[in-house]
């Protein structure tokens, strides 16, 4: 990307003046979610603007989408990115078509977690952080889920899967279209 340079508070992050353009349908998506706050608090809808733009981004967020929201909230880029970089749940890089989020905080690890991510990263050809050559999976280690009672578990896009085991983590990717 011509112009982009990496920040100096991480490698994932490129800066750019580049701001995003989006659809009639999805400025009034955009619109409805800052409606559901008083006028003067319309940065209280960034969190589900940042999925919209997510979503409408491929699946993760660049610095164009970032531009465009800080525009659209009259915000500093920075608060934006304070927040989209705090929250595991927003993608700062490209992701798979199927992005595996493994929970690795410890009531997953003595549950299994360590076997769970070695059978998939194996089974995959690709280590956590990576994604697969042909863009169907990412795989990524993430904090706590809240599902420490159905330990260990993974998320797939929206979808907990809970209570892993080899044999089921084999059906769910057969499952991934």
């Amino acid at each position: 990307m011509a112009g982009t340079t990496a920040t100096s508070y991480t490698d994932k992050v490129l800066v750019s003046g580049e701001v995003a353009e989006f659809s009639p349908a999805v400025i009034d998506e955009m619109k409805a979610h800052v409606a559901k706050y008083p006028a003067d608090r319309s940065r209280s809808a960034l969190i589900p603007l940042l999925f919209v733009v997510q979503r409408e981004r491929g699946g993760w967020l660049d610095n164009p989408g970032i531009n465009f929201l800080a525009q659209f909230l009259n915000l500093e880029v920075t608060d934006v990115w304070e927040t989209a970089t705090f929250y595991s749940m927003f993608n700062l890089r490209p992701v798979g078509r199927h992005h595996i989020q493994i929970c690795k905080t410890l009531s997953c690890k003595i549950m299994g977690e360590p076997e769970i991510t070695d059978h998939i990263c194996t089974k995959l050809g690709i280590h956590p952080g990576e994604t697969t050559e042909d863009g169907k999976y990412t795989v990524t280690m993430v904090e706590c889920l809240g599902s420490c009672g159905t330990a260990p578990m993974m998320q797939i896009g929206f979808d907990y899967h809970e209570d892993l085991t080899v044999e089921k983590v084999d059906k769910i990717l057969a499952d991934c279209k």
